[in-house]
């Protein structure tokens, strides 16, 4: 079974930690990927910016895989967490 990339999001959970600096803004990353790190003037705009930060993350790691085992026999099967 294929999963449009799109769906993915929507059927993995994940949790912002977040903090307030002293001037202001939002900092925070996702707890189960901290390396996902972003800020906003506002948790909305933070919350955003982390599924961007998570989203190219997770495209950048696919990426630097993909070159990985470039021109090597392996199988690739899709998971899913639901």
């Amino acid at each position: 079974m294929v999963i449009p990339k799109n769906l993915i999001f929507e059927m993995m959970k994940f949790t912002a930690i977040i903090e307030k600096t002293e001037d202001g803004w939002f900092v925070g990353q996702v707890e189960e990927m901290p390396a996902a790190i972003s800020q906003g003037k506002t948790i909305d705009e933070l919350k955003i910016n982390l599924i961007d930060a998570l989203r190219l993350l997770l495209e950048v790691n696919r990426e630097n895989t993909e070159k990985e085992y470039r021109g090597r026999a392996v199988i690739r099967e899709e998971l899913s967490l639901a």
